[in-house]
């Protein structure tokens, strides 16, 4: 049977003709149909099943086989009419195509002759032009050869004119016609195979040759005699020095600049005092004083756009960086970060000193190269900003609205600008071991402040306001600000990552020495002591280890003491230093990467400073949580101290509830009040207090027992009131009422819903197990079997009541388990469907 149905789906499928798909969207818009019959994905069993849904519509087959033999009668004369309109449609066809190529080839003959009479006319115009062109072609023949007859003339005449200026030194004369003679040599760049030109060139270049020798002979002897009479012959030889070559004029420049600094390198040797760092504003004084004297004695002899003063400059600029950097090399021991730091300050000063005076024109090509090989640039003054020590607020947060305060002007376009100042960046870790040991200091005054003056020391002294931040907090990242603004004046490369690096020790020992610390003593023992196995070395410190020793070291202390007001509001003023520690951290970690270069940037990374942080906010947040749980525990421990199976009538909630909620009242509104700054935080632990509260008083109302029904309905009616009180915990004592977090809510009801459903089962009676079993399962779905086991204790059944009860619950617990997992399984089962499909479906082939 199989094989036959397999046998009539192959000779179906082999009678179905697929059109590419391009053809069949020209089909879909010729010929529109919504018919299932009509589409490309046509599939015969779904088109079955939608005629024939249930096995009740089987009796209309008959039907439904006439009404499709109805429409195949009516296909088919339809494609009889379509067959013969095509065939007529044929015959005219032909005679329009017929008419068509007649119309064509009449055409083509009438191209044909318009072709030809316009190559006749294109003839004739040609000859009426040819005469016209020899004429041009003659005139413009005859004028080349009469310019080149004159500028051959002038030539002559200006070589020999040249000859005689030159032996008479005649320089002011000799510019004019030398500028005209080098204008028409180009013109004869074309003819230079031509002896008689070739001649008169060599001739030229001799005459430049000689200008130039003259020239620099005439600028030696007079700046070595200093003989002030040629001085003025001299100005005008720069002028024709201008026209010549000019390598001749870079030569020359180079001999008169280097001549000009000889007093310089004599008076700044390395053997002599004035050389060392300490001295080094003599060096800037000498070439200022120089410069004044050059430019008032020789500046009038040199043409402005040479800028020799400039030139002389930049050769010192050359000269003092090498100098500096061999005599640094050789006494490196002497550098301290008080001389560095002047001998930059003032390096730094002198070349913003010859930004303002000179354009950097001699430069302006050096100056592009070394920027695209830079990595960083010594630049600016070292600036320190000003700013407010006791403010909490983020420094690095108002750092681009006092921009304009801290560089008012820094021209970082200047070519100047870190000219001498390079040879200063392979010193500057001295800087950064001077950064280290301040900061190390910094650190060593807040850990005594903090021991004379501990965190929260005052808070309850008729002031409950906000915990502020620890004004050491704001110092450290005020003088982090500061920093960083010298070190990016002095370069923005590596010396950048060296500074996150110090950055990072000093926020990890301000995370442990100040905050971790200083967290106040639980069980006899302080916050601090769980820490003292870590390692010293911060950058191996693990903040997952430190919170489970820590959360270790809380359970530790659970039979400890409570904490008073003032550790209570030193751990919130901890808490709330560690967050802005951790906002200010990451902004820093951005300022940080925003003044690198790209290339070192990347490397900066701050986050495992930012997870300690975050590690401090959560162990303040599990004391607080610790201590609110202390404050409970005794009257949860009266709770189970009752003598519930006594109980004749439901009254007000129990003494031990007012207790719990006097409690919260009294402690929950202070600590919101001190976290009024950071409110994500202060959810979080109302979240951890009640995630851990409810399940130990779930572990309280079993440990009830035995447990009468007025009894139950009494410990019902505690949970209900202390669900109202946790409820409204978040907003407890506040003049604006506000609706709790979503998150809270959901924790509070599941909860307690749960501890409600417990005593509601101890309620129901027990005369019939499986009715009992069945309100278990209904009442509570993940009851287990050892809760199960405890609620009957709390009924006060004895151990041969509850095996009956027992042995229902567990029928009742496989059955509901069992129907879960068919339910899973045969979800979906179409086997028997797809049964009667097929059966259908060969039924129907058969019939057409």
């Amino acid at each position: 049977m199989a094989s036959s149905e397999e046998n009539i789906l192959e000779d179906l499928e082999s009678m179905i003709y697929n059109f590419p798909p391009s053809v069949q969207a020209v089909i879909e818009k010729v010929l529109p149909s919504n018919d299932p019959l009509d589409q490309p994905d046509f599939n015969p069993v779904d088109y079955i099943n939608a005629l024939f849904p249930t096995e009740q519509s089987l009796s209309n087959i008959d039907d439904v086989i006439n009404n499709m033999e109805q429409q195949v009668q009516t296909i088919d004369k339809e494609i009889r009419s379509v067959v013969r309109n095509q065939s007529n449609n044929s015959q005219d066809g032909k005679a329009a195509l017929e008419e068509a190529q007649k119309s064509i080839r009449q055409l083509f003959v009438h191209i044909k002759d318009i072709k030809a009479k316009a190559e006749q006319s294109e003839e004739t115009v040609k000859e009426i032009t040819r005469d016209i062109k020899q004429l041009d072609f003659a005139k413009k023949n005859l004028t080349q050869s009469i310019t080149t007859l004159n500028h051959l003339h002038m030539l002559v005449d200006g070589v020999e004119t040249l000859k005689d200026l030159t032996k008479k030194k005649q320089y002011g004369e000799i510019i004019m016609p030398l500028q005209a003679i080098m204008e028409v040599m180009q013109y004869f760049n074309i003819y230079m195979d031509i002896p008689q030109i070739k001649e008169l060139s060599d001739q030229v270049q001799q005459i430049h040759v000689e200008l130039a020798n003259q020239i620099t002979t005439d600028f030696k002897e007079a700046f070595s005699g200093q003989n002030p009479k040629h001085f003025a012959q001299l100005t005008e030889g720069c002028l024709v020095l201008s026209v010549l070559d000019p390598k001749v004029k870079k030569e020359l420049l180079t001999w008169f600049v280097s001549m000009q600094l000889q007093e310089y390198t004599h008076l700044f040797d390395e053997n002599q005092d004035f050389a060392w760092l300490d001295k080094i504003d003599r060096r800037y004084a000498w070439i200022k004083k120089h410069l004044l004297d050059f430019e008032s004695k020789f500046a009038s002899i040199f043409p402005q756009d040479w800028e020799v003063s400039e030139r002389i400059a930049v050769q010192f600029c050359h000269i003092t960086r090498e100098d500096l950097s061999k005599l640094m090399h050789k006494r490196t021991p002497e550098i301290d970060v008080k001389l560095l730091l002047q001998a930059i300050q003032k390096t730094t000063n002198f070349e913003n000193l010859l930004s303002k005076r000179f354009l950097g024109v001699t430069l302006e090509d050096q100056n592009k190269q070394e920027k695209k090989q830079a990595t960083g640039a010594t630049a600016g003054a070292i600036a320190v900003a000003t700013g407010d020590a006791n403010a909490p607020g983020n420094p690095f947060e108002t750092e681009t609205t006092e921009k304009s305060q801290v560089e008012p002007e820094k021209p970082m376009a200047s070519p100047f600008a870190n000219l001498i100042g390079k040879c200063f960046e392979s010193y500057l870790y001295i800087y950064i071991e001077s950064l280290d040991r301040n900061l190390s200091e910094l650190i060593e005054k807040f850990v005594a402040d903090c021991k004379a003056h501990p965190p929260g020391a005052g808070a309850y002294e008729g002031n409950e306001g906000p915990s502020s931040v620890l004004s050491s907090c704001a110092d450290l990242f005020v003088s982090y600000k500061k920093c960083m603004l010298q070190c990016t004046q002095l370069s923005s490369g590596s010396i950048m990552l060296s500074l996150a690096e110090t950055f990072q020790k000093y926020l990890r020992e301000y995370a442990v020495k100040i905050l971790q610390n200083n967290l106040p003593k639980i069980g006899g023992a302080s916050i601090g002591s769980s820490v003292s196995s870590i390692t010293r070395e911060f950058r191996d410190l693990s903040t997952s280890g430190f919170i489970q020793n820590f959360q270790s070291f809380l359970k530790e202390g659970e039979s400890g003491s409570r904490f008073s007001k003032e550790e209570q509001a030193r751990i919130c003023c901890i808490l709330t230093t560690a967050e802005y520690c951790l906002e200010t951290t990451q902004q820093l970690e951005e300022k940080l990467r925003l003044k690198t270069d790209k290339i070192y940037a990347d490397k900066i990374n701050l986050s495992q400073e930012q997870d300690i942080f975050h590690g401090v906010i959560s162990n303040c947040i599990q004391l607080l949580v610790q201590d609110l749980e202390l404050a409970c525990e005794p009257a949860l421990n009266a709770m189970i101290k009752m003598q519930w199976s006594t109980i004749e009538s439901v009254g007000d909630q129990s003494g031990y509830v007012s207790t719990i909620v006097s409690h919260l009242r009294q402690t929950v509104p202070s600590i919101r009040d001190q976290l009024a700054s950071c409110r994500k935080y202060f959810t979080q632990l109302c979240v951890k207090f009640v995630s851990s509260f409810i399940p130990k008083l779930t572990q309280q109302i079993f440990k009830c027992k035995p447990l009468s029904t007025v009894g139950a309905e009494q410990l019902l009616l505690d949970v209900h009131m202390l669900k109202t009180a946790l409820l409204d915990l978040p907003s407890t004592g506040c003049q604006i009422q506000r609706k709790a977090p979503a998150t809270y809510t959901k924790v509070v009801i599941k909860g307690m819903t749960t501890a409600e459903m417990i005593l509601k089962i101890v309620m129901s009676p027990t005369e019939s197990p499986s009715g009992f079993a069945e309100q278990c399962r209904k009442l509570l779905p993940d009851l287990k079997i050892p809760e199960f086991q405890k609620i009957l204790d709390m009924k006060g059944l004895r151990k041969t009541e509850q095996v009956q009860l027992v042995e229902e619950f567990k029928q009742r617990l496989s059955i509901d388990t069992s129907a879960e997992l068919r339910s899973s399984v045969t979800q979906e089962s179409p086997e028997h469907e797809a049964g009667r499909i097929k059966k259908l479906e060969k039924l129907i082939k058969k019939r057409m």
